[in-house]
């Protein structure tokens, strides 16, 4: 039950009470919310396995690929169960240390992403501005120490919000407004100034996420310049086609989650449940549209799937290869 609001109390439990006035639509919204989290189950683990498998798709961005797939599937999988449960059965109610975990888990997959997709356009940059060095700078000793800064700035990042969260006087309520624990949802549910933690989320999002942005747009700056000083027509066709998936991918990332983040600074002109319908967009539609975007504009990538998905000597998948190699779409 809540807490009187002058009561200081350890919130053993929160109650995530899904997305408040939508409750006659939790039923359509669950189901679309299913049906996406399939879907990025299924995408990211082919797009996984086909990269693992395939020895000759073991190259600096296919191997980014599969470690943005590996992000998307611990984000997805973090919250989109628990949305599931409260909007099916009610099971609203999640214990103190495990939305901890969650929103630790969530706000780290989010960092990992980021910094990913920074690799990867440093990836294309190389690829693009200086490919004779290709090979040597983009090692796979190299590309597995970036894995490992990247996983390392993300725990470092967010580990601090768990300890400023830990140390907290509740005394407000234990209900969530949300269909998982976000750090400044949990922290707005205190007692004490919290002035800290939300410069700590603005110094965050401007030095980190912020800076990969930036860093990002830059690389695409560099490149498009290389890009269009290449002689002929053909060439930077081709090499704007290498960029376009990934470009794709940037923006579906951050795009939401700007939206998001601005919608939570100004909550108090938009509607409670657009705030958090937004709030949804970066954990459920990145994850789902990443591999589906990558799977149908890389050709090595498409060729994979479509062996995986269909027996191997078929009359009817040679065919298919056939016709879909004569129109150029392998």
């Amino acid at each position: 039950m809540p807490a009187d609001n002058h009561t200081v109390f350890d919130p053993a439990t929160y109650i995530l009470t899904g997305i408040p006035g939508t409750e006659e639509s939790h039923v359509w919204i669950s189901i679309s919310f299913c049906l996406m989290y399939v879907v990025t189950l299924f995408g990211n683990s082919l797009l996984l396995f086909i990269i693992l498998t395939e020895q000759s798709l073991h190259e600096p961005m296919y191997l980014f690929m599969s470690m943005l797939a590996a992000a998307d599937l611990l984000l997805s999988t973090t919250t989109v169960p628990k949305m599931l449960a409260i909007f099916w059965f009610r099971a609203g109610e999640i214990s103190f240390a495990a939305c901890l975990t969650q929103m630790f888990f969530i706000h780290v997959s989010f960092m990992a992403e980021s910094a990913i997709l920074l690799a990867m356009a440093f990836d294309r940059y190389v690829a693009i501005c200086d490919p004779l060095r290709y090979t040597a700078v983009l090692t796979k000793s190299v590309i597995g120490k970036m894995g490992l800064a990247v996983v390392t700035r993300s725990f470092c990042t967010i580990f601090p919000l768990v300890f400023l969260v830990k140390q907290l006087n509740f005394c407000r309520t234990n209900l969530l407004p949300h269909n998982y624990c976000d750090y400044m949802a949990m922290a707005r549910l205190a007692c004490d100034d919290i002035r800290v933690h939300v410069w700590y989320g603005v110094a965050v999002a401007i030095f980190v996420t912020g800076l990969d942005a930036v860093l990002i747009a830059v690389s695409y700056g560099l490149i498009l310049r290389a890009v269009f000083q290449l002689p002929s027509k053909d060439a930077r066709l081709k090499a704007l086609h290498t960029c376009g998936s990934h470009v794709c991918v940037i923006l579906m990332f951050y795009v939401p989650s700007l939206f998001s983040y601005f919608a939570h600074r100004f909550g108090h002109i938009i509607p409670g449940y657009i705030v958090n319908l937004l709030a949804n967009l970066y954990v459920l539609i990145p994850p789902m549209l990443n591999p589906i975007v990558y799977g149908v504009t890389t050709k090595e990538i498409l060729k994979r799937m479509i062996h995986v998905l269909f027996e191997m000597g078929q009359p009817d998948l040679h065919t298919l290869l056939k016709v879909w190699a004569y129109h150029g779409f392998i």
